[in-house]
């Protein structure tokens, strides 16, 4: 596949659904997080100007604040959509944290499921309530097809993480949302689940990818939950559920025969305002539209303070 840049010391590059990550010398990733959006597994025809921007700049700033409970990474973000980091290797599970029974969950636990992956849950809950204590719910990282929900018992039994490593994913899972749970608060927000990505160099566990971005987190507003919660209406979300809505809403759930309803340059608009504005919520404060016309002068540079000409 033919990559947009070509960097010294470049070893591969990978398109994937929203990013370009290129392999540098087997040490350092730089991933340029681009304005094309998925749903369903699709990649939609059309790119939302600022998305790149919004969702590396939200990560590096959760990244940033969570630093002191594990290593991750980041070595610098050269641009507003680049973030350049260390080449981990990955454990082969997302650790998926819920703090709230929504989702997923709540659609097993509606059709009687008690048990997540390996966790008992009482009887009598009902949606969007609040767990006593967040449960983690992981996902193997699937190669091919889907992730598949498994058991912390099953993962250790598998080889697929040690006992000893997969214990400390475990307790950095927990401190990580227990640090966004309480950043969110102070933005009036409730941090309902997520996922957080681990790896490896060495004996040190890295924290990678992305955190707490409306991709792969779901927030609900904290004003009025109670009322909603008591009277069984939905949630007010901030999360990207709402392009999901739309495209339901316009007969398409990526299924064979289905058709992308079209794109108007209002709809592709609307998307981009709404991620400027989860921006702004989550990280309270003003969103800047930035220019990427130098990414890639600026990728250059950055990797040649770290010795690569």
């Amino acid at each position: 596949m033919e990559a947009p840049f070509h960097f010294p010391h470049q070893k591969s590059f990978y398109k994937g659904k929203v990013r370009d990550v290129y392999n540098i010398d087997d040490q350092y990733l730089v991933m340029i997080v681009s304005n094309r959006i998925s749903a369903f597994d699709v990649v939609l025809p059309k790119p939302i100007p600022y998305k790149g921007q919004v969702l590396n700049q939200i990560a590096a700033n959760f990244l940033a604040q969570t630093s002191d409970i594990v290593p991750n990474w980041v070595i610098d973000t050269p641009a507003p959509n680049v973030t350049i980091g260390k080449v981990c290797e990955p454990f082969r599970v997302e650790m998926v944290i819920r703090g709230y029974l929504a989702g997923s969950a709540w659609r097993a636990y509606k059709n009687g499921e008690r048990t997540l992956c390996g966790v008992a849950l009482p009887e009598g809950m009902i949606e969007n309530q609040k767990f006593d204590t967040p449960i983690i719910t992981p996902t193997t990282k699937a190669v091919v097809g889907h992730d598949e929900e498994i058991s912390k018992e099953e993962i250790i039994a598998r080889g697929i993480v040690s006992k000893s490593d997969y214990e400390q994913l475990e307790h950095y899972t927990q401190q990580v949302f227990q640090r966004g749970t309480e950043i969110a608060a102070k933005q009036g927000l409730l941090l309902v689940d997520t996922k957080y990505e681990f790896g490896k160099i060495g004996d040190t566990i890295y924290l990678i990818d992305e955190i707490h971005t409306p991709d792969s987190s779901r927030y609900f507003y904290a004003d009025g939950f109670e009322t909603r919660l008591k009277n069984n209406e939905p949630q007010k979300q901030l999360s990207k559920e709402f392009v999901r809505e739309w495209l339901i809403d316009n007969n398409f759930m990526g299924k064979e025969g289905q058709t992308v309803p079209e794109m108007t340059d209002e709809i592709v608009q609307n998307i981009s305002n709404r991620y400027i504005e989860l921006y702004e919520l989550i990280l309270g404060k003003k969103f800047e539209k930035a220019d990427t016309d130098d990414t890639e002068q600026k990728i250059r540079l950055s990797l040649e303070k770290l010795g690569l000409k």
